[in-house]
């Protein structure tokens, strides 16, 4: 791996993280200014579970600004490296219960040029897996 490749890995993840610190924080303004700085224009979110497809990121961002309830976000986990990465997270709306959120993140650059996401509850495990089960590390 060259130095350049692992400078545009860390900047990539940096930005992930920079961009999930900013929605957990729940400032309108600064979640605008961070997506300008990680989607491309002309970039691609979809929802599989909707059937969902937004193109462009103003068109997003534009919705995202009237979302009718609010969201609080955890970082769970952010792997990856090259131009997909993928950040799982947690995610309550309007109080409710928390959810488990997985985002696919293909890169152009140092840009988001499309992003998946996927949100799902979370389930309790079946007692008769309970002999092989490992215990579940603390977020």
């Amino acid at each position: 791996m060259t130095d350049t490749t692992t400078d545009l890995d860390a900047a990539r993840r940096a930005a992930i993280e920079q961009l999930w610190q900013t929605l957990a924080d729940g400032d309108p303004s600064a979640a605008r200014a961070a997506a300008v700085e990680i989607y491309h224009d002309d970039a691609v979110l979809e929802f599989p579970q909707s059937g969902e497809r937004f193109e462009g990121r103003a068109n997003f961002q534009a919705w995202r600004e009237q979302y009718p309830v609010p969201v609080a976000f955890r970082l769970r986990r952010i792997t990856g490296s090259g131009d997909v990465w993928v950040s799982e997270v947690s995610a309550s709306y309007d109080g409710g219960p928390w959810l488990l959120g997985v985002g696919v993140l293909e890169f152009d650059g140092v840009r988001i040029r499309r992003e998946r996401i996927y949100v799902a509850e979370p389930w309790d495990a079946p007692e008769w897996r309970a002999a092989w089960r490992a215990a579940t590390p603390a977020e």
